[in-house]
């Protein structure tokens, strides 16, 4: 049994988000979490909502609430909508908890002793129509480098390259659209990662499993034009983990916070120890995750995120602690994705174009949506929600395969034989044939789920559930039962064992659906079927069965329609 330690980038805390947010992390850290656990490993799935930052501030101000207060509401509608989406998460925590301020003051004070911290006076931009500084991100303007004019004051989103507000071209404020903006002078403190360039460098090539996406970004912010730039952790902001060295004061740095990006990704240490404090246990049980001294060496360590957090991961985050000088486990596999993109254009939380978490729960259960974006996840390349390409998918493959392999089987089995697995005849030839594909596609599917290559794992579940309607169709038992009732008895036998093996196979993608399936047989072995053979001799003549609902419905034409122009654009 492994030990597997999985993190999900953190979800903002400024609203719902989009289906293209959910596929970029959460969803295929879950696919990872489930599968690993249907595996019997030890399984640790840490999320949280990241809290602190301009956008909390400037979100709970248009909700006229408190920040901490419209923080706490959120983070209670984004836990939910997690679990509507049946996001196994063995906590979902808050960046704003006690533990994440205690654990990233520590950090910064680590850092400070070992040298890697610096004091900068430096020229921030202060916006007169808004009444503050603004964020790095908050101001806008054409980038230098590529010419994208909508290019934000730390990094610009199309070509990458990281930024200073001054770099831009005509500026001016996200918030209010107004130029006239200030340069003032203000203190911050800034992790000085050029000093760790080297070894972040040396790091990330003894990584050779990991995907392109995620070494080529992290190498062109090591080494394009003068390479890895010092980083400013602090901001002149209200809310957020107020900076301090460690557990003391922090001379001139009163009424400052730590920057959102250095904090976040210290919230997955955080939200395991809040893990720990929820269920009653020490200390022990979270550092036993997280230090190498105390029992994580042998803990492999997988992050889930979008390639825009890419940069943050590969090399602020483990600066932070390999900067610490303390034996902090750092992350041995990072699956990094492209983006969803929606029907033509991108999806939008400002225009609301595009579906949401909420909106997609309110019109179909989360298998659905569940198996479309896993089956189509952007990997290699951006990807493209379409509702022809939703409603094909679905129909298809979770209505035509799957859910049509166990209509057809219940309800023959119910005509013929009653609600009990049958008994009679034996296995043949044609039995085996079957118990010797589907062994072989079984072991292809582990091995692409364990390498984290979420379309091709679909691709070959789906190739899984055709296995056994190949088989129906060939040896037709409804003809079978004819002439040889034995041999129909034995055939459908075999076909209601393939219904829960199936349902094992499938649960890390369609969760209910699986539960649905074993519940209407009875059943609640789960174990994973290493061996296919005894597998599909789980259930003796006699052992009874309920015919199921229909598994999954097919989305008609004029569904299809009446969503397509509710999700075109401006959210009610």
């Amino acid at each position: 049994m492994a030990r597997i330690l999985i993190t999900s980038a953190l979800p903002y805390i400024n609203g719902i988000k989009h289906l293209g947010n959910l596929i970029g992390s959460q969803l295929p850290a879950d696919l990872f979490a489930r599968y690993m656990r249907a595996r019997g490993h030890e399984v640790m799935f840490i999320c949280a909502t990241d809290e602190h930052g301009t956008p909390a501030e400037l979100a709970a101000a248009k909700a006229k609430m408190p920040v901490a207060e419209y923080c706490a509401e959120m983070h209670e509608v984004q836990a939910e909508l997690a679990r509507g989406f049946g996001l196994s998460f063995d906590h979902f925590g808050r960046s704003s908890s006690r533990q994440n301020h205690a654990l990233t003051q520590h950090f910064a004070g680590r850092l400070k002793a070992a040298g890697l911290i610096s004091e900068v006076e430096e020229k921030q931009v202060y916006s007169h129509a808004d009444g503050r500084f603004l964020p790095d991100r908050y101001i806008e303007g054409t980038c230098p480098n590529c010419g994208y004019e909508r290019a934000r004051g730390d990094q610009c989103e199309e070509c990458t390259k990281q930024l200073d507000p001054t770099d831009l071209i005509n500026p001016r404020s996200a918030i209010s659209g107004s130029t006239d903006l200030e340069v003032r002078e203000t203190k911050h403190l800034f992790l000085r990662q050029s000093a760790m360039r080297d070894r972040l460098d040396a790091w990330i090539d003894e990584k050779k499993d990991w995907p392109i996406l995620t070494t080529s970004i992290a190498k062109k912010w090591l080494h394009d034009g003068d390479g890895l730039q010092d980083r400013g952790i602090t901001r002149d902001l209200d809310w957020g983990v107020a900076v301090k060295d460690g557990d003391e004061e922090w001379p001139g740095m009163e009424g400052k916070v730590f920057y959102v990006w250095f904090d976040a990704p210290i919230e997955y240490i955080a939200a395991t120890a809040e893990w720990a404090d929820k269920n009653g246990l020490d200390d022990a049980a979270w550092r036993r995750w997280w230090r190498e001294d105390e029992g994580a060496s042998d803990v492999r360590y997988v992050q889930f995120m979008g390639k825009d957090n890419v940069p943050f991961h590969t090399l602020s985050f483990p600066a932070t602690l390999m900067g610490s000088g303390e034996p902090w486990k750092l992350v041995d596999y990072i699956k990094s994705f492209n983006y969803l993109n929606y029907d033509g254009g991108q999806f939008s939380t400002s225009q609301g174009r595009g579906v949401f978490m909420d909106q997609a729960l309110s019109i179909l259960p989360s298998d659905y949506w569940r198996w479309w974006l896993l089956s189509h996840a952007p990997e290699n390349n951006d990807s493209e929600f379409t509702w022809e390409n939703f409603q094909t998918s679905v129909n298809k493959d979770l209505a035509d395969v799957l859910g049509n392999l166990v209509s057809r089987v219940t309800k023959f089995c119910r005509s013929k034989f009653g609600e009990v697995v049958p008994e009679g005849g034996v296995f043949g030839p044609r039995e085996a044939q079957l118990i010797g594909d589907l062994s072989a596609r079984i072991r292809e599917y582990e091995t692409l789920m364990e390498s984290m290559e979420v379309r091709k794992s679909a691709t070959e579940l789906r190739a899984i559930w055709a296995l056994g309607n190949e088989y129906l169709q060939e040896v037709a038992p409804w003809s079978t039962i004819k002439s040889d009732p034995e041999q129909a008895a034995a055939q459908v036998r075999l076909a209601l064992n393939l219904i829960r093996l199936y349902a094992v196979l499938s649960k890390p993608f369609v969760p209910d659906a699986s539960a649905s399936m074993m519940a209407s047989l009875g059943c609640e072995a789960w174990d994973w079927p290493d061996d296919v053979a005894a597998a599909l001799a789980t259930f003796a003549p006699g052992h009874a069965f309920a015919t199921p609902e229909v598994l999954f419905a097919k989305i008609t034409d004029e569904q299809r329609e009446d969503w397509a122009d509710r999700f075109s654009g401006t959210r009610g």
